[in-house]
């Protein structure tokens, strides 16, 4: 008997992520002959309902919300012995994994691609004990996206990010940090450190062109410490997606890093404010399979 779990963000996509439900359930009611509804009440839920679903074999585990939704149930799948595979219904603000595996961001077309039952195998990151499917970032800007309002999320989308990083890089500060990889080691001061698993990276769907979300590898960018004008003279950069190729930008492709500063700084986790630093991070290739639309490669 196939059995499948919708794990459910109530507040996510403007608290309308209840109304959602039946249309699933209508979707897989031929692929699954059980059909487990749970809303999460607070952090940790939607983790502890994906481990539920490991334990008691079930086949598919589909994950309404933002990215932080997202992030939980991939933490309660990972490194389990039975792995249901993934569904993705955003109703975030920014839905950066969603966009680098081309999950439609209208919740009823993203439900609509779980009837194809089109699956493929998806890298994730594992760092320190946790786990992560898109980014992790070190320095001011990361640390200014805690300040954007859950208020300012919904009005702005993923441009209220922006505006935060900005004023960052005006008024913070550089951090020095070392960055050890499989090339070798890099130590210096940085505005930024962002490690990135997909293309997808605040919305900004260029940010990584070369990466793919099987590829194996961690993308990683260093910006580091500038002045005013060479910081505008990198915004071109990344909407071409050639930010890889500024002097003023140390690129990295690695399968693992280990970072760590003098200081005391935070690593955020696919958006959300993580543990100190130091951290160590690996790629954990093909380790999920995620149903994504049926055009696409598996």
């Amino acid at each position: 008997m196939k059995k499948a779990m919708i794990i459910v963000n109530p507040s996510s996509g403007k608290e309308k992520a209840k109304d959602y439900v039946e249309k699933i359930q209508e979707t897989l009611q031929e692929a699954f002959h059980l059909i487990d509804v749970k809303e999460t009440e607070k952090e940790g839920d939607a983790a502890a309902f994906a481990t539920e679903a490991c334990v008691a074999l079930y086949d598919a585990v589909i994950a309404m919300g933002g990215d932080g939704t997202i992030n939980e149930a991939i933490n309660g799948l990972a490194e389990q012995a039975h792995r249901p595979a993934l569904g993705i219904i955003p109703l975030g603000t920014v839905n950066d994994f969603a966009r680098a595996l081309k999950i439609p961001l209208e919740p009823y077309e993203a439900i609509s691609i779980l009837e194809e039952q089109n699956l493929r195998p998806v890298d994730i990151g594992k760092v320190n004990e946790s786990y992560f499917a898109n980014v992790l970032a070190v320095g001011a800007i990361a640390e200014a996206s805690y300040n954007v309002s859950a208020e300012q999320k919904t009005r702005l989308g993923p441009l209220a990010y922006f505006m935060e990083g900005a004023k960052s890089f005006l008024n913070g500060e550089a951090i020095e940090i070392s960055v050890e990889h499989e090339g070798g080691k890099w130590e210096g001061e940085t505005f930024l450190l962002l490690t990135a698993l997909t293309n997808s990276v605040g919305g900004f769907e260029a940010l990584a062109p070369e990466a793919d979300v099987n590829d194996g590898k961690f993308h990683t960018f260093i910006i580091k410490k500038l002045s005013i004008p060479k910081v505008a003279s990198l915004i071109p950069s990344l909407l071409r997606g050639e930010l890889e190729e500024s002097k003023e930008v140390e690129y990295i492709r690695t399968s693992y890093l280990k970072v760590s500063s003098d200081k005391a700084h935070v690593v955020n986790i696919d958006g959300e404010e993580g543990e100190p630093l130091p951290f160590s991070a690996k790629v954990l290739p093909g380790h999920l399979d995620i149903f994504v639309p049926s055009n696409q490669k598996t």
